[in-house]
């Protein structure tokens, strides 16, 4: 086989569309799925079976299935069992919030437990209530300590982006499928979709770690 990479620059546009899509939906699911887990997370802490039980069961049915099949189950099976159909761009937008959300809700879980036991009742015996408590004293300390995993599971999350072309989403991933149907050339076009995540997701990668590395020094 005889690569050639120059045909495809007169798909440009195409590439540049998807990597626009798949940049919106990436930013747009991290920011849902950040004020989502919030609550849900803060939720989680609640002594009350009432509300500690629904919240659960959101964050291990997405935790616990693959993202692939939450996509078609919205996009197709819904529909079916209540009448109610979402288009291709909110079911994606749904799916990934929610995925993403599951997670970052135990993100913020276990950030917020994880602050000793004292800083809460210092803050309790200046008589500051829960929401003061959490807002000025727990999660400051407790964001630090979730900074690493949130960068994680958010390069995590532009890769998730691709499941979204299943349902006809024209992201990067799916302006490939259409290229690759149109010059049936699979392997140059796989490769150069293939080296624009690697672009995304390197400088992302390489600031956690350097953010790592520096919060390391520090303690």
């Amino acid at each position: 086989m005889n690569w050639d990479f120059g045909f495809l620059l007169r798909y440009t546009p195409l590439f540049v569309d998807g990597v626009a899509i798949t940049i919106a939906y990436t930013i747009g699911s991290i920011v849902l799925g950040l004020l989502l887990g919030l609550v849900i997370g803060i939720g989680r802490l609640s002594g009350l079976w009432i509300v500690n039980a629904p919240l659960i069961a959101f964050v291990e049915a997405f935790r616990c299935t693959p993202l692939l099949v939450q996509m078609i189950w919205f996009y197709y099976a819904m529909p079916k069992l209540t009448g109610i159909e979402l288009s291709k761009w909110t079911t994606a937008t749904l799916v990934l919030s929610c995925y993403t959300a599951a997670f970052y809700a135990e993100i913020f879980r276990g950030g917020i437990v994880s602050i000793e036991r004292g800083q809460w009742d210092a803050a309790r015996a200046i008589g500051l209530s829960p929401w003061q408590m959490m807002r000025l004293v727990v999660l400051p300390q407790a964001i630090r300590r979730m900074v690493p995993p949130f960068m994680n599971q958010s390069i995590i999350q532009l890769k998730n982006t691709s499941l979204v072309s299943v349902i006809t989403v024209p992201d990067l991933l799916y302006q490939g499928e259409l290229i690759t149907a149109d010059t049936y050339r699979p392997m140059e076009v796989y490769t150069v979709v293939a080296l624009v995540y690697f672009a995304l997701l390197l400088p992302t990668t390489l600031a956690v770690q350097a953010y790592e590395r520096r919060s390391g020094r520090r303690t």
